[in-house]
């Protein structure tokens, strides 16, 4: 399958889309309290999507090749929980770190983006750091985006930016095309050389989603066939954009007004364009 250029108009409704997406994250988050289930945060997450954008939630009923229908409309994985963790009965507990992956439909186009919380806004020293090192990574990674890189640059950064940092980079899953389908070409991976990989031109759109784990690597999945968990247990942050290339750097598409700030690390990497859309 060969990667799919999006022309001006389809990009614009990939704009409208992604905006859609964020605007889902900071409507949620005054919820995301200690007692509260993740099966709630999916019900009020649907109803908004349904309801008050009059989007599809694309996870629901997702069903690749080899899986059977994923039965919720959002993803919310907490601790040790890689991806892909099916919202249930649960409350969440203070200090609790919870990845909120959205995927929305519009008009036919994918918006998709996630944004990592920590409940109570009180996590563990190494929870906020992994949190923050995992979120840098990310924007590293964005910052190598323009025509003529390629996508082993974006995996470099974000793998050496971790590392150093003491953690590890889930490599069985990896950032994707995005636009009429929720999975496209290419497949945007978290770690690699630079200068390898396909070269990126103007109007490709991917997301960029790395899971960074505090100990090892290794991950497993669980009995329902969809979560994804660390193997030693150990913490598992993710963040996402989704991004469009444009004639001389990049676009972030999923950044809403309470996004995090653009880190130091990168707020200054020429041809940086933040969509920051008022709310």
């Amino acid at each position: 399958m060969s990667i799919i250029i999006k022309t001006p108009d389809e990009i614009e409704r990939m704009r409208i889309a992604c905006r859609l997406a964020a605007d889902v994250l900071d409507y949620i988050e005054p919820f995301v309290q200690p007692g509260i289930t993740t099966e709630e945060l999916d019900r009020l997450c649907h109803d908004f999507m349904v309801k008050e954008q009059g989007c599809v939630p694309a996870p629901l009923n997702y069903a690749p090749s080899g899986y059977k229908p994923y039965p919720k409309s959002i993803c919310t994985s907490i601790n040790h929980q890689v991806c892909h963790g099916i919202p249930g009965p649960k409350p969440l507990k203070k200090g609790d770190i919870v990845n909120l992956d959205i995927t929305v439909i519009k008009d036919g186009f994918h918006g998709d983006t996630s944004r990592m919380f920590i409940v109570g806004g009180e996590g563990s020293i190494l929870a906020k750091r992994l949190c923050q090192i995992t979120y840098e990574s990310m924007w590293l990674g964005i910052a190598q985006v323009k025509p003529g890189a390629q996508l082993g640059d974006i995996g470099h950064a974000v793998q050496q930016h971790a590392e150093q940092a003491g953690f590890s980079v889930v490599r069985e899953f990896c950032g994707h095309g995005i636009g009429r389908k929720f999975h496209e070409e290419p497949q945007v991976v978290h770690y690699g050389r630079p200068g390898t990989g396909a070269t990126l031109k103007e109007g490709m759109i991917f997301t960029i989603e790395p899971m960074i784990n505090a100990g090892k690597a290794a991950i497993s999945e669980l009995p329902d066939g969809w979560t994804i968990v660390t193997k030693d247990r150990s913490l598992s942050a993710q963040w996402e954009h989704t991004v469009v290339v444009t004639a001389n750097g990049v676009e972030v598409l999923t950044c809403s007004p309470k996004a995090p700030p653009v880190p130091e690390c990168v707020a200054k990497v020429p041809n940086l364009i933040v969509s920051r859309f008022d709310a």
